[in-house]
């Protein structure tokens, strides 16, 4: 994108899922900054990169109240993604993945399930229909996630996340929860995938991730718009290997409208901004989900 203070996502054209529902629009935007992970190696690191985000935000005349994160402790989080053997999800840009917050070292809730289906054609992605085959209570969010451009700092590019979460109770608890064949019935979306007999998902590449989230504060862009802002390292579960590390804020609206345009060209330029003055930290071309799938060779094909 030449001018990415100027872009607009553009809305998208008129359509229904099979049921006659109208198409999911997009109501998140999160922007993510891949980093290396070569200063998270204690607390200190989140603060030391906590520190560029004050100092990025008071250039570009952005609020941040740190006060909300202020001697809050970083969060463990335990990631596991799931696929087939010759990961069939991820190279049609689908994405299956269950997530547990942890506190004092004991689950602090249950397992939460997340099905979703990313791709960098807004449009595509809304008609995938990732509601889900299930009685219980589940939860819709379609995200607009900005990235910097794969191969040079100083813009951004865009991935739609159309995705659907729920805990892991509500899943079916009969039957093999691992098979294809099962999980196609949980989530319809998933039989445009052809099904071998016998296909199983499985730990891809046999990686649990342990996330540790610290919270940062709360960015104002004005007009209304704030979003949490939090940096975190992924890292291998039990050897720690360190994967990647994130940095992300996320605002939330109801409709497009809503958001000002002024407040929308300074979330861009800070976003933009932050990428040239810690250039140093960023790691190019990734995403987290692709740094796990690439953990034993070349990833399959993706669509990030």
């Amino acid at each position: 994108m030449n001018d990415p203070r100027s872009e607009r996502v553009a809305d998208l054209r008129a359509g229904q899922y099979a049921d006659g529902s109208p198409l999911h629009d997009v109501q998140y935007l999160e922007c993510k900054l891949i980093l290396k992970t070569d200063e998270f190696t204690s607390p200190a690191g989140f603060r030391k990169y906590g520190k560029l985000v004050a100092q990025v935000a008071e250039e570009c005349g952005i609020g941040f109240d740190q006060k909300p994160a202020k001697g809050a402790r970083p969060a463990i989080r335990e990631v596991m993604f799931l696929d087939t053997e010759d990961f069939r999800l991820y190279s049609n840009a689908f994405i299956l993945r269950r997530r547990i917050r942890f506190e004092d070292g004991f689950p602090a809730e249950e397992p939460e399930v997340v099905f979703k289906f990313r791709h960098p054609d807004q449009q595509e992605a809304a008609e995938v229909d990732v509601r889900p085959n299930l009685p219980g209570d589940y939860r819709i969010k379609f995200k607009a996630e900005a990235l910097p451009l794969k191969d040079r700092l100083g813009g951004y590019r865009l991935l739609f996340s159309h995705n659907v979460q729920f805990p892991l109770s509500h899943a079916p608890t009969d039957g093999d929860r691992t098979a294809m064949e099962q999980l196609m019935q949980v989530f319809p979306a998933m039989k445009v995938l052809q099904l071998d007999k016998g296909d199983h998902v499985s730990l891809v590449n046999q990686t649990i991730v342990e996330e540790v989230l610290q919270d940062l504060g709360t960015l104002d862009f004005g007009k209304g718009v704030t979003a949490d802002a939090n940096v975190a390292l992924w890292r291998t579960r039990g050897e720690h290997l360190p994967l990647v590390g994130e940095f992300a804020y996320q605002v939330k609206f109801k409709r497009r409208e809503e958001v000002h345009d002024k407040a929308r060209e300074r979330c861009a330029r800070f976003f933009i901004r932050l990428q040239q003055v810690g250039h140093a930290w960023i790691y190019l071309g990734a995403t987290k989900t692709g740094m796990v799938y690439r953990l034993k060779g070349n990833p399959p094909q993706a669509h990030e």
